[in-house]
């Protein structure tokens, strides 16, 4: 399995887009791949003929484990048993292989093994060799000591059991070629008198796969005594907790907030949407504001690396898009060239292909800046997270009628309250104060956005 999202550990089979039997090239597309967010086509990175697919549609496997073998002429299926079933850790091919079986990288790996790749290590790597290849296997593979049988033993198979008090040797394993998956850890029994997180000794019980029946008396309960239901956590929800949690306590935020008169704006978006066959919003007036802020303030453009400060040509923006999953935001690329109704249809294109989980990887990464509106909920005012490693992003709240002063005098207006959380070590307050002055000022006077 790729390594299809930053912290990821597991991704699920979409489609295949090939069949067994069939002859690959290198970039041939072979899946499409289901992240946290997006579905993603991943390409052969190995010539061939697909031998043999080891996920079905909508099975998911861990990170670097193998989804397909790929073989060459001659070659049968015995050879992709004794491939998938004796290969010992230097049995991945390809760039990212990790240099160590029992500490693999989540995100290393490749996910097509070349079968005869596969033989040619297990002859030159014997049991009783003093050391081990630098590449680590797609199964991370463990031997215990004094037995010369391999204990095949995927990383996240081996964390869970490791947690629930588990000795993996008495697990029976159900994927390719005997390999002790996540499936076969969730469906064991937890020993008797075992703490959660309890590392196993020798002397511990060992652990026996169960029928579904007796699986069930074991299963953890979901609902309290007092009616408090447990839902598991979506591969999404752990995304967005994690990447957060890491923007809070890492980046140091600051927060500068501003009142947009959005009069004009509004009279200027009913006269769009009379004559245009796309109708804009006003979020698609927001980011035309926000792009001629950066033209206006370019110093602003910028995102923080440990390297050296990233210096953006261009102004990518990602827009905030709520899904029944959580929240996702896509890039609107190169929004300064853009015209408002162009940016009104990628904006409904990408929201459109987010809710339905459609979206490439490639239109979720990059960008130097953030947008996220909560006005259409009547929400009025409100500070967002940063989305690393953007910047800064933008809080809109709702338009609503307040008290101003005009000229020394009091007066109605539409005001709308917008709130700029940036990174400090990116960017400094008053570079920030310009900025948000510049986009105020495009939106008070939105036809210098549609010149």
């Amino acid at each position: 399995m790729p390594s299809v999202l930053a912290g990821s550990e597991e991704a699920a089979i979409a489609s295949w887009l090939v069949t067994p039997g069939q002859t690959v090239a290198v970039g041939d597309p072979l899946a499409e791949i289901e992240t946290e967010k997006a579905v993603v086509e991943y390409n052969s990175e190995d010539a061939g003929v697909v031998g043999r697919v080891l996920l079905e549609p909508g099975e998911a496997g861990e990170i670097g484990a193998p989804i397909a073998v790929l073989i060459s002429e001659g070659e049968t299926d015995a050879d992709i048993d004794a491939a998938l079933g004796q290969a010992p850790a230097a049995a991945v091919t390809g760039p990212d292989s990790a240099p160590d079986a029992t500490e693999r990288d989540p995100d290393g790996g490749t996910p097509v093994v070349e079968a005869e790749s596969l033989e040619a290590a297990a002859e030159e790597a014997a049991p009783a060799a003093p050391s081990m290849p630098a590449a680590a296997s797609p199964a991370s593979e463990e031997a215990p000591q004094g037995d010369s049988a391999r204990l095949f033993v995927s990383p996240i198979a081996r964390k869970l059991a490791k947690e629930r008090g588990l000795d993996p040797a008495a697990i029976t394993g159900t994927g390719p070629g005997g390999r002790i998956v996540r499936r076969d850890v969730e469906d064991a029994v937890v020993p008797a008198g075992v703490a959660s997180g309890a590392v196993p000794s020798a002397a511990a019980p060992a652990a026996a796969s169960a029928p579904a029946a007796e699986r069930a008396s074991v299963a953890p309960e979901t609902t309290s005594p007092d009616g408090v239901e447990l839902v598991p956590h979506t591969a999404m929800r752990k995304a967005i907790a994690r990447r957060l949690t890491e923007s809070k306590s890492t980046v140091p935020h600051f927060y500068l907030t501003a009142e947009c008169r959005v009069d004009e704006l509004l009279a200027l978006r009913a006269r769009v949407n009379e004559t245009s066959s796309v109708r804009v919003s006003v979020n698609d007036f927001v980011l035309k504001a926000v792009a001629a802020a950066f033209q206006a303030v370019p110093e602003a453009n910028v995102t923080w690396s440990d390297e050296g400060m990233r210096v953006h040509p261009s102004v990518d923006i990602a827009v905030a898009v709520a899904t029944d999953g959580g929240l996702v935001t896509p890039v609107v690329r190169g929004v300064d060239a853009r015209s408002l109704s162009s940016v009104s249809t990628a904006v409904a294109d990408l929201a459109g292909r987010a809710k339905a989980k459609k979206l490439k990887q490639s239109e979720l990464e990059g960008g130097s800046f953030s947008v996220s509106n909560l006005g259409m909920y009547g929400t009025l005012e409100f500070a967002a997270i940063l989305n690393p490693p953007h910047s800064g992003i933008l809080a809109v709240g709702a338009a609503t009628p307040q008290p101003v002063v005009v000229d020394g005098e009091l007066a109605v207006a539409t005001v709308m309250r917008c709130t700029l959380s940036v990174d400090h070590r990116a960017v400094d307050g008053a570079l920030a104060a310009r900025w948000l002055a510049a986009f105020q000022q495009a939106v008070e006077n939105p036809l210098s956005i549609l010149v």
